[in-house]
């Protein structure tokens, strides 16, 4: 018999609609029911790309005997964290706090009141590796209740008071630093103390992308920073190389199991493939390097070939299991590759890409992951360069055919308004970067399904499945990114409405997430938060929706003159540094903010008839080169209604299509020529 979850939105909530388990959905019914019988909570987060969630599934909760303990004495509660940050946020850090670590799935034990008072993350069928199984803890947390609930709720009550004041950082109380320069050096700086000078990235095993770092390095690169330069260049190199990318289709996998980039865990993430396919876009624009151009545009590829739905907007992710096995869909024998190949293609291949040692899967299985460079391969094979890319190329293109007959992973197709922000993001950046009219017309169209289908009425939803809105409303990350995008959008398809939805989005930030002391909640006003209302600063796998409004904040202001966008910006940028130059792979977000702010910032605006061919070649001066402190609005001439303040009341020179650079909204002399143009430019 289904459970309460049958007619959940969630994907991942539907997986578990058959179990025997008598799982809720996170809500009012659930809490009420605790409070009623006086039952703890037994509540299970995780998502659908999560290979250990799928794990403990099979494990325990489709065991009989474990769901009759947890029906009987527990009001068991699932929760997809895709669908419920606030949720996660609130009790991962409540496992932390107790046990030092966190991950999915991740299982806490709350009272009635939804204070929690037991977690961890996966709990074994049985003990194993310092770990008690799960129903040993069921019937532990069970004995605790029965034997001192007064005990226990006194534990939690402390444990609640403690992220409360965790959770709600009153931002106006912390001391503040002037914004100049030299906070940008301070970060620099730490990220080169615990930089990977080997591999490339931080941290050992398991190793994350770090995207919001990279663009911060990049965009110090881009004032001629040599160090920020070396360091971003060869993480972007070295993930390319590894078990991470898939070098058959494109896109990157969640993270790597090693240090060295080779093992992926192989689950692939909407939001990943988005903040990556950015970073190498800028990576590429800077250094002009074609590795990094073709990896951009190969993970574009895969999220239009995999990821989206037929009316434009993208999926949310792609399991890491099939067939029973995590990364059987992407990983081979060098006898499956012989079979498939020449004799000549193929012992190529097997040196290029690593199936000539040991194999790195359990089941011996190897993943692809390049070894040699095309030169190392043209002198060991009596090729030429281009002779050996060709033959790569086209044993690639074999491989990538066959492996598509493979069972597939599942895939997450809930739609995400926060995360599809960042996928448009980087199709109309890398769409007007590199003249590819077809990407900017997939942002466009994924931006429309979204305006379509997740705004009902005047309220925004977190996410849309198969028809039907999800009952969570829109976060903070969600309208701070949308924000963020709609911004980039106008860039890329001057379309004032773009500007527009923009401004609305920055509206409904003020009117609804504003904490008067400093800053945005995650929530919106009136949605109930569990234990507090929350509000994150720091970054996780995605930007923080705070450092994404603060950046929203630097961009309205650029674009309308604005002054209290500019002030709130630089009161938070204040605030934060002693953190973000301290700490900034945690907060790489803020410093892409910095940076902003730090400037110098220059505002242009291009006028003309945007079918005129002298407009468009201003438009392209713009997308020669990436200066990530330019930002510009485009306007038909006369401007149409809606349009920002910066293209307004500027005359054509000479009746021509006219660009105007500005700093701080004082202007040099209108220029009508892409020469003009690119030497106002120079410098940025």
């Amino acid at each position: 018999m289904p459970n309460r979850l049958l007619d959940s939105t969630s994907p991942y909530l539907l997986q578990h609609a058959h179990q025997p388990v008598d799982w809720y959905p996170w809500g009012p019914e659930a809490l009420e029911k605790a409070r009623r019988e006086n039952k703890p909570i037994f509540l299970s987060i995780g998502y659908a790309a999560c290979h250990w969630c799928h794990v403990m599934a099979h494990e325990s909760f489709e065991d009989p005997e474990i769901a009759r303990l947890l029906n009987e004495h527990f009001v068991p509660i699932k929760v997809d964290r895709e669908e419920h940050p606030d949720v996660d946020h609130v009790y991962m850090q409540a496992v932390i706090a107790m046990t030092g670590q966190g991950g999915w799935p991740l299982s806490v034990f709350l009272t009635p009141e939804g204070e929690p008072f037991y977690g961890g993350t996966y709990f074994p069928p049985e003990p194993r590796h310092g770990l008690p199984s799960f129903r040993q803890v069921l019937e532990a947390v069970l004995r605790a209740w029965q034997e001192d609930e007064e005990g226990v709720r006194t534990s939690a009550s402390r444990l609640r008071e403690h992220l409360k004041a965790r959770l709600r950082v009153p931002l106006q109380s912390q001391a503040r630093r002037n914004l100049t320069p030299a906070l940008l050096e301070e970060a620099v700086q730490a990220l080169a103390r615990d930089f990977d000078a080997r591999h490339g990235g931080w941290g050992r095993a398991p190793k994350f992308p770090q995207a919001m770092a990279l663009e911060f390095l990049l965009r110090q690169a881009s004032r001629g920073h040599q160090q920020a330069r070396d360091m971003a260049v060869h993480t972007l190199a070295a993930m390319a190389q590894g078990g991470m990318y898939d070098v058959l289709g494109g896109g990157f996998h969640r993270y790597s199991v090693d240090m060295a980039w080779w093992v992926p865990h192989f689950e692939k993430m909407l939001y990943d493939n988005a903040l990556l396919a950015r970073v190498y876009l800028y990576g590429y624009l800077l250094t002009g390097a074609e590795a990094l151009r073709r990896v951009t545009e190969a993970t574009i590829g895969f999220l239009l070939r995999e990821m989206r739905h037929p009316e434009g907007a993208f999926y949310s992710s792609l399991d890491a299991d099939s067939e029973g096995r995590e990364g059987a869909f992407y990983t081979w024998t060098p006898e499956e590759v012989a079979r498939l190949l020449s004799p000549e293609e193929g012992d190529l291949f097997l040196l290029a890409y690593g199936l000539t040692g040991p194999p790195q899967m359990e089941d011996g299985r190897y993943v692809l992951r390049r070894m040699y460079a095309d030169r190392e391969l043209a002198a060991r094979f009596g090729l030429t360069e281009g002779e050996v890319r060709a033959r790569l190329a086209r044993s690639r293109e074999r491989l990538f055919q066959v492996r598509e007959a493979r069972p597939r992973p599942a895939t997450d197709d809930k739609i995400l308004l926060g995360w599809n922000a960042l996928a448009i993001w980087a199709l109309a950046e890398a769409g007007f970067y590199l003249k590819r009219a077809d990407w900017v017309r997939a942002a466009r169209e994924a931006a429309t399904f979204l305006l379509r289908n997740l705004r009902v009425g005047e309220a925004w939803h977190r996410g849309w499945h198969r028809g039907r809105v999800t009952p969570t409303p829109a976060y903070l990350e969600d309208h701070a990114a949308w924000g963020l995008v709609l911004l980039a959008l106008y860039r890329a398809d001057p379309d004032p409405r773009w500007f527009q939805e923009a401004v609305a989005q920055a509206r409904i930030l003020q009117e609804r997430f504003r904490d008067d002391t400093g800053g945005w909640f995650d929530t919106p006003r009136g949605h109930d938060a569990p234990i507090t209302r929350p509000k994150t600063l720091e970054d996780h796998a995605t930007p923080s929706g705070n450092a994404l409004a603060v950046t929203l904040w630097l961009h309205l202001h650029a674009c309308t003159a604005e002054p209290h966008y500019l002030r709130e910006a630089e009161d938070l940028l204040q605030v934060m540094a002693p953190v973000y130059t301290y700490a900034p792979l945690g907060y790489g977000q803020w410093l892409c903010a910095l940076d902003l702010a730090v400037g110098p910032r220059r505002e242009v605006a291009v006028l003309g008839n945007l079918e005129d061919e002298a407009t468009q070649a201003l438009l392209a001066v713009l997308g020669e080169a990436w200066r990530p402190r330019t930002l510009w609005a485009v306007s038909g001439y006369p401007p149409e209604e809606g349009a920002p303040l910066l293209v307004r009341e500027r005359p054509l020179v000479g009746g021509k299509p006219t660009a105007y650079v500005c700093q701080g909204f004082v202007c040099r002399e209108p220029v009508a020529s892409p020469q003009a143009l690119r030497q106002a430019l120079e410098g940025d």
